[in-house]
């Protein structure tokens, strides 16, 4: 069937899809989609092709990282100047793909990634406005897949481009084709791969609910396409499940003893299935009652259990999950606001050594970074006045980055907070500092998206900065 598909791909300039759905495509050269040229100079180390990296879980088996820090920080390589959006670029072949706004474009940006010389750009107009006064660029991250390139955009247009040149393969508006009304903060799941598959939360609704306002998702049932497969050599849906309303958590892999899962903390709650018959398992209910609350970090998979938290009600769970049902290991749900072993906002949990780390708490001031262990839940301790940070794991080290800027370097230890390093990097080349005083800082408010890794490299962004930091010297 994958050859097939490929196949098909190859030989067709536009179809339609036997769901009646749509999808543009334009001719390609075979030749070109392969595997691109290799432009790294940087040999060892892996690439960092999707959402947390390539196992979808903020962690990298890369080793030899720099701890403790000099003063000033990891060397600076390279940085770039963005322009809006919340995402993270991801890296392939020497390549870093950065999707932002610029004006009324939505702007995918190939850069070498040793260098931070730009190779191409795809764009395309968008007029998505964000209804809480959030920018207005997108808040997922590119995937990559060989020689293309997904992107999903605040509005909801999906392209498929080639990675050598970014030319367009294919592209669908899901916001139409499955009837989405505009979520809070538009749309901001990444999608993931599965063998010939990109799995996409949509979340669309009925016909008699598609006349809501924007936001009012309480007047909004869902309508089977809470995540639907798309072919992806040609946009072709494949299936579609699950009435459920789209979130902010992305689409979570995972093989279950023996089996293949696909896991999707929805709007509602998280529901699990198997992605290769697009049969669904589960559903488990777990959103906070208020209207205006959303669900934004992705599940935490370890062994047959799940790890599950939000931060505007219930908090978090842990369930076992087999075909066809899960048990609860533990919950917050009976417990008061003040006693919720863990309530992530938008970072996803690292799971190290029989316990998990995270960033707890909804707001700047009452954040706080802990550490919980993960089969029964209990607290071990909690770090506060880090404001809401993200955290990436590396050689035996966190790498945290805290929505302010401040980037600094932890050891894993369940029984204390344990910093190593921490550093706030200067704009050494701004004129806006007053004499005497030190340059402002380089990542600046707000930095919320978790640092990535890639041979060798690690990269941060915060509001208009991206920064290549040299974190494994070359050897």
């Amino acid at each position: 069937m994958r050859w097939l598909s490929f196949f098909l791909a190859l030989a067709l300039v536009s179809f339609t899809v036997a769901s009646g759905f749509a999808a543009e495509t334009v001719a390609f050269d075979p030749a070109k989609d392969d595997f691109p040229e290799d432009l790294r100079t940087r040999r060892t180390g892996q690439d960092w092709p999707a959402f947390l990296g390539p196992h979808g879980d903020s962690k990298s088996s890369e080793r030899g990282i720099l701890a403790p820090w000099p003063a000033e920080g990891p060397p600076i390589v390279w940085q770039h100047r963005v322009d809006t959006g919340y995402g993270m670029p991801n890296i392939s072949r020497g390549r870093l793909f950065q999707f932002e706004r610029i004006r009324d474009q939505a702007v995918l940006i190939c850069l070498q990634s040793e260098t931070g010389e730009e190779l191409w750009r795809f764009a395309y107009s968008t007029d998505y406005q964000d209804l809480y006064g959030y920018d207005n660029g997108p808040r997922c991250s590119p995937v990559v897949d060989g020689g293309r390139v997904y992107l999903l955009g605040a509005e909801g247009m999906l392209h498929c481009v080639r990675a050598i040149d970014g030319a367009l393969v294919w592209k669908i508006n899901t916001q139409t084709q499955f009837g989405v009304v505009q979520n809070f903060f538009g749309v901001g799941s990444t999608p993931v791969i599965f063998e010939d598959l990109l799995l996409v939360q949509i979340g669309g609704s009925a016909l008699a609910d598609q006349a809501a306002a924007p936001g009012r998702l309480d007047q909004v049932d869902g309508a089977g396409s809470g995540v639907v497969a798309f072919d992806k050599y040609t946009g072709a849906v494949r299936y579609k499940l699950a009435d459920e309303l789209a979130s902010y958590a992305g689409p979570t892999l995972a093989n279950i003893n023996g089996r293949d899962w696909c896991l999707v903390f929805a709007r509602g709650g998280l529901f699990g299935f198997d992605p290769r018959a697009g049969k669904l398992d589960f559903q488990f209910p777990w959103r906070a009652k208020i209207l205006e609350s959303v669900n934004a970090s992705n599940p935490v998979v370890v062994g047959d259990q799940v790890l599950i938290s939000e931060t505007y009600g219930p908090g978090a769970a842990l369930l076992k999950v087999r075909p066809g049902g899960y048990d609860v290991v533990w919950s917050d749900e009976d417990r008061t606001i003040r006693n919720k072993r863990l309530q992530t906002h938008w970072n996803t949990p690292i799971h190290v050594d029989g316990y998990v780390y995270a960033s707890s708490g909804r707001h700047s001031e009452n954040a706080e970074l802990r550490c919980l262990e993960f089969a029964t839940g209990n607290v071990k301790w909690s770090e506060p006045g880090l404001t809401r940070s993200s955290l990436l794991y590396v050689d035996g080290h966190f790498i945290c980055l805290a929505e302010r800027g401040m980037l600094s370097l932890l050891k894993p230890n369940p029984e204390r907070y344990e910093e190593i390093s921490r550093v706030m990097l200067l704009d050494q080349t701004s004129t806006d500092s007053p004499p005497g005083f030190p340059p402002p800082p380089l990542i600046r408010y707000p930095a919320w998206a978790a640092p990535i890794l890639s041979h060798g490299l690690l990269y941060v962004r915060g509001r208009d900065r991206l920064v290549c930091l040299e974190l494994i010297p070359r050897k």
